[in-house]
């Protein structure tokens, strides 16, 4: 059970991953918004910067939402276990370090190979961008990974240690026993489950990465192409889903201390977050349906899994929350609102995923802006929801009981711009609009300059949410969260 009344200071590198998580988010959104902008040719972008932002927004986000993630992750397991603060620090350092190096390959060096850095484009630049420079952009990603690294060896070196094994942090003394005092906090549960495949996902990203740069100096070391695009995958898919799988930590934790129930752990969800870990790991082959030199095996599994392997642990979730919700008064406010919408946007965000994981479907609709439209969804309105409601109950002491006219706004004004920020997405999408296109066709632009429009306001919202908040954590208010915390 998630006790309701605890009161727990965030220690302050909690507060600075949140701080910078929030900053670094509005940069990556202003990435974005000037993407569709030039798409919509209402601003000069040459085709080379597009495709810089491109890659920055990419690898940007899937890094910015892993230190979200982290964040949450870290201040509410820290509840339960004994971390230590260097882990979270030295993390934080590679994580620095890392993101300035590929900054730097991106922008000064003209790296612009995707954020997927796909074998063996990095090797092949056409004159776009040096060898130094996409040197850089591995060495980057991989000092990031190190960071990874440093931090779930340490939040899996504390679960054990207070657990004894990975069966008694996972449940399953509760699913032999029954006794739900077996079951270990969601906080646990989910950490466990993030740390084991974080580890296994930067395993394997190491290793390609480590593979590339050596392929970028010696060409004679060859890389099976398959090997690197399957290693790619499983890195970055895993680590992606993860992000949610750590920011819903926050639904389960926050979420009760504005009802006033208690959020159980019950047999159903330890088996949906035990199920969950089998899946993210076998799930990535969905990435690689038309690749057609997969095996068939593989293929199979991706598509089958693919239908289930959100399913499980958001089912619980989804539950969970309407029932922790029902008739308990809760306060409404920023951070009440913005969790209940994150989970509306993981939800509703895996129908359009599903959809393009059906190989028929995929054959068709995988190079369009379909894609970014599902993965927006889910990631926009789920997992940076659930981030900006840690950033803002994190900066509050105490909670207004019901919305202001201006939280208000605020909420509607995020939540009804950026679902309509993906649905443009997804029907330019049904249009067959491409993905990953620099210059638009004048019959796509009406779509774009649509999306732009809800994208500017997303940026506006989504600004009015952050810069207050982390101005209140700079200042010392976010040093603790009440009960009732906004």
């Amino acid at each position: 059970m998630t006790d309701t009344t605890t009161v727990a200071r965030a220690t302050p590198e909690v507060r600075l991953y949140a701080a910078l998580t929030g900053i670094v988010l509005l940069l990556l959104m202003l990435f974005g918004v000037l993407m569709r902008l030039a798409q919509s040719e209402w601003m000069t972008i040459g085709p080379d910067r597009f495709y810089q932002l491109m890659t920055a927004h990419g690898i940007g986000m899937v890094a910015i939402a892993t230190l979200g993630g982290s964040a949450v992750l870290w201040h509410f397991l820290g509840q339960h276990v004994a971390l230590r603060r260097g882990a979270a620090i030295a993390n934080l350092a590679f994580f620095l370090a890392g993101v300035a190096v590929v900054l730097w390959s991106i922008f000064a060096g003209g790296f612009a190979g995707a954020w997927t850095f796909l074998y063996p484009l990095p090797a092949h630049p056409m004159g776009m961008w040096t060898r130094g420079a996409a040197a850089g952009y591995l060495v980057g990603v991989l000092l990031v990974g190190v960071g990874m690294l440093v931090f779930f060896l340490e939040t899996t070196r504390a679960i054990l240690q207070r657990y004894g094994s990975f069966a008694v942090a996972l449940g399953w003394k509760m699913l032999r026993s029954g006794d739900k005092r077996d079951a270990p906090p969601p906080a646990v549960l989910a950490g466990t489950v993030v740390s084991i495949a974080n580890l296994l996902a930067v395993f394997a990203g190491a290793a390609i990465l480590t593979m590339m740069l050596i392929n970028l100096y010696l060409p004679q070391f060859a890389i099976s192409a398959l090997l690197a695009k399957n290693l790619i995958y499983f890195f970055g898919h895993v680590a992606i889903n993860a992000t949610i799988y750590m920011a819903v930590i926050a639904v389960y934790e926050i979420l009760p201390r504005y009802t006033g129930h208690p959020w159980g752990v019950y047999r159903a969800f330890v088996l949906a977050w035990n199920a969950t870990l089998l899946m993210v790991l076998v799930v990535y082959p969905h990435h690689l349906l038309m690749d057609f030199a997969m095996p068939l095996w593989a293929v199979i599994m991706g598509q089958v899994v693919s239908y289930t392997s959100s399913l499980p642990v958001l089912a619980v979730t989804l539950v969970g929350t309407l029932a922790n919700i029902h008739r308990s008064g809760i306060r409404w406010d920023l951070t009440s609102g913005l969790l209940v919408l994150s989970i509306f946007g993981w939800s509703a965000g895996i129908v359009p995923a599903v959809i393009d994981g059906t190989i028929a479907i995929n054959q068709v609709m995988h190079n369009t802006l379909w894609v970014p439209g599902h993965f927006h969804f889910y990631l926009l309105i789920g997992c940076v929801a659930m981030i900006l409601a840690f950033i803002n109950w994190l900066s509050h002491e105490q909670a207004p009981a019901r919305f202001g006219v201006l939280q208000g706004g605020l909420f509607w004004l995020y939540a009804l711009s950026a679902l309509g920020f993906v649905l443009m997405f997804l029907y330019s999408g049904h249009a067959s609009v491409p993905r990953r296109f620099a210059v638009h066709l004048p019959e796509w632009q009406g779509y774009d300059r649509i999306a732009s429009g809800f994208a500017l306001l997303v940026l506006a919202a989504a600004t009015l949410i952050v810069l207050p908040a982390v101005l209140r954590i700079a200042g010392g208010r976010g040093s603790g969260a009440r009960a009732a915390g906004t």
